[in-house]
């Protein structure tokens, strides 16, 4: 396999085959987007001198490209000022059951256990939120306000079970400007605090000595240089969204998807050296997968149908959820069925991109141009109504707000991947690591002194399914904090 061959690319050297070191450090970091930049603030606040280390011009990494919503809860200032009383079981709970069997108990009761107190470390390092709540039905806020759902914790089936509260934390800054807005505090916080930073530096092998990291080989300006690191490296590069033989080899599914999330360094090159330590992968074929198809809001009303006519999903769950489940339809076309009425401003409104795939003043005319099986939709339809009148769904428990019954004329928009419809992605697996960052062999032992956070560890977020937005900057952070605390109060070599 390619990927193996770039691995063995990456095979670390031992510390005896360097004739000079070119820099000493506690603790160097790869990668400066959330994950590298909380890693390198926790461990220059343990007393570490502390590296960054950029294949890029600047920081920021993939969270500067986002909006920067963080998914935090359990009671933070924001929450209670909006009048949500969350707790730490409730947002466990509900993490646990949304990563369904790929969870990471572990990782999950950590996240929420210290979800109000990164809050808090967050704000207390200048990231502002408004005490207030966006009750809009949408992908981001566009406003300043500071709390949204950004998950299905009002969907079935999370809601029947689990008492829901909205944990999207959204940067007191209007529209989708989040992300920079972040990046720019932490490496504010980072620089203040003495960090040096290195960028256009790619990072290519680890050092090691007995087994244990003690350094890493990188490349600036066209030369190899080879830094001593007396506490850990932490690898925070990103995820493999952009290496295409990575994709094939581990998660050919969000192949069918065509837009990927992220930057030109979201190579995985992290896991690779870290792979080729002997550190274990884990929850490889898992992404985050995207159908954006609110707002507006009204296309909630609609139904999505596949190829035999069928529903398949509740549609006031969150869009994620909603293309995961496009994704596993068998062969053939997916399309949102509408009322035309609901169709509103789809056009100048939405971030899904579907074309229109047929119009009908009657149901008759609407199957005949979409050639979907005699009968199936008409019955689907028809079952959907009559309950939709009482608003029920007892077939996938869509919320009664949602509910209305499907009426003349009609509009179906194409939502069948590969045929246009905007369907983001990126990569959720990644090096298998202890809540501390500690990666781990197959074998499950510590490798010493190496750590993993963000998208080059496999974190809280484990699949589509159950993903919520903010969950992932919010486990970035949260991870590279863990990380850059556990290498900065590692004994030194």
């Amino acid at each position: 396999m390619k990927t193996e061959l770039n691995q063995h690319s990456h095979s670390p050297i031992t510390a005896a085959a360097v004739a000079q070191w070119h820099g000493q450090y506690d603790v160097i970091v790869v990668g400066f987007g959330a994950a590298g930049a909380c890693a390198a603030i926790a461990a220059a606040d343990a007393g570490c001198s502390v590296l960054i280390c950029d294949i890029a011009s600047g920081s920021g990494g993939s969270t500067a490209l986002s909006s920067a919503e963080l998914y935090l809860g359990a009671g933070t200032r924001v929450q209670k000022a909006c009048g949500y009383n969350d707790s730490v079981e409730a947002m466990y709970d509900y993490l646990m059951v949304s990563n369904g069997p790929q969870a990471d108990r572990a990782k999950i009761r950590a996240y929420c256990e210290g979800s109000a107190d990164h809050f808090n470390w967050l704000v207390d390092l200048g990231v502002p939120f408004n005490d207030s709540e966006f009750k809009a039905r949408a992908i981001v806020a566009t406003t300043d306000d500071g709390l949204l759902y950004t998950g299905s914790e009002k969907a079935w089936p999370y809601v029947e079970s689990i008492a829901p509260a909205p944990r999207g934390h959204n940067l007191a800054i209007k529209g989708d400007h989040g992300g920079p807005l972040f990046m720019k505090i932490l490496t504010a916080a980072a620089l203040q605090r003495g960090v040096e930073v290195h960028f256009e530096t790619r990072a290519l092998r680890l050092i090691e000595d007995s087994g244990a990291v003690v350094g890493l080989v990188v490349r600036s300006d066209m030369q190899e240089r080879y830094l001593r690191s007396n506490q850990g490296v932490i690898l925070s590069a990103g995820g493999f969204v952009m290496n295409r033989e990575m994709l094939a080899e581990y998660a050919p599914d969000l192949m069918r998807c065509n837009l990927p999330i992220g930057n030109a360094g979201d190579t995985g090159s992290g896991i690779l050296i870290g792979q080729s330590m002997g550190a274990a992968v884990t929850n490889m074929h898992e992404g985050f997968v995207s159908l954006p198809f609110y707002p507006p809001s009204s296309l909630t009303y609609g139904i999505f149908i596949n190829a035999h006519g069928k529903r398949f999903i509740n549609e006031d769950c969150y869009h994620g959820r909603v293309g995961a489940h496009v994704l596993r339809q068998p062969s053939g076309p997916v399309y949102l069925v509408l009322s035309i009425g609901d169709y509103g401003k789809y056009e100048t409104r939405s971030y899904l991109g579907a074309e229109i795939a047929a119009t009908g003043e009657t149901l008759a005319e609407l199957v005949a141009e979409l050639d979907l099986p005699e009968g199936q939709l008409q019955q689907t339809i028809e079952f959907y109504n009559s309950h939709a009148e009482q608003l029920a769904d007892p077939e996938f428990h869509k919320a009664g707000e949602w509910l209305k019954p499907l009426t003349a004329p009609y509009v179906a928009l194409d939502c069948t991947p590969g045929r246009g419809v905007n369907m983001p992605y990126f990569t959720l697996g990644g090096l298998d690591t202890r809540v501390s960052g500690e990666v781990l062999t197959e074998a499950g032992e510590i490798i010493p002194g190496l750590y993993a956070a963000g998208r080059n560890a496999c974190g809280v977020p484990r699949r589509a399914d159950g993903y919520a937005s903010g969950i992932s900057v919010g486990d970035a952070s949260f991870s590279g904090r863990m990380a850059g605390a556990a290498a900065g109060a590692r004994e030194k070599r």
